[in-house]
């Protein structure tokens, strides 16, 4: 993996603009409900629901929301039925962008994604176009400042990582899909806090761009995440540090 892949900053990002805009909870909620419409409310038996819910803690969302949200996915109360859509796009520079999305009107939210894509001068792609170009990864991010690097490693790699990597003072663990929950744990029993902890998109390479591209880049990428049908957004941008801050 490349340390250029500024996991962190770009996810950190993400999670205060969420965070600013009332949207976090709204988006953590979608996710647990659909994760128990799809493999059941017992977390135990549903990987998938387990690190939403694990998700959720972490941006200290309260029990009951997290309750309501199982027993909404599960039909037991009333609630809005999601779908889920990826939308494979090109960015202005010819930047790779991965769109993830739960929506309860597909045709309102492909023409908001296509509007959005259109005005910054980008496109979307034509099916597995950019989707080839991820892989789908166990990302956990921990404080590099409270922890060695050999004390993340000596944890996490018998627990099954793949890869550390420091990134502007952040230990970043990559794992397999398969392998998450165990590194995850891992480091819990440690006592080892995370500062991030996902199954994300990771690019296999990236596309360097200048600070003006990196402007266009940030403000179309702010744009989609505004959006309350758009769950995640990945790109494959190398973004300039002073664009980033």
């Amino acid at each position: 993996m490349s340390g250029h892949s500024k996991w962190a900053t770009i996810k950190h990002k993400k999670g205060a603009l969420d965070a600013k805009r009332g949207q976090m909870f709204t988006k953590l909620i979608k996710e647990i409900s659909i994760a128990a419409r799809m493999g059941g409310g017992d977390a135990e038996g549903n990987a998938r629901l387990r690190t939403a819910v694990l998700k959720a803690r972490g941006a200290n969302m309260p029990k009951d929301n997290i309750d309501r949200a199982i027993k909404k996915g599960c039909g037991e109360l009333g609630g809005v039925n999601y779908e889920e859509l990826v939308y494979e796009a090109y960015a202005p520079g010819g930047v790779a962008v991965l769109i993830e999305v739960l929506t309860d009107n597909k045709n309102r939210a492909a023409a908001e994604v296509r509007n959005l894509m259109t005005r910054a001068g980008g496109s979307l792609a034509t099916a597995n176009a950019v989707l080839r170009l991820f892989n789908r990864k166990g990302v956990i991010s921990c404080d590099g400042g409270k922890y060695t690097e050999d004390k993340i490693m000596e944890v996490t790699l018998e627990a099954g990582a793949d890869d550390i990597q420091n990134e502007d003072g952040e230990l970043v663990i990559y794992t397999s899909p398969e392998s998450f929950e165990a590194v995850l744990n891992a480091l819990g029993a440690a006592g080892i806090e995370t500062d991030g902890a996902e199954i994300s998109m990771i690019p296999e390479i990236y596309n360097d761009v200048d600070k003006d591209l990196g402007g266009k880049i940030n403000r179309l990428i702010e744009k989609l995440e505004e959006s309350d049908d758009v769950q995640n957004v990945y790109h494959n941008a190398n973004l300039p540090e002073e664009t980033e801050e």
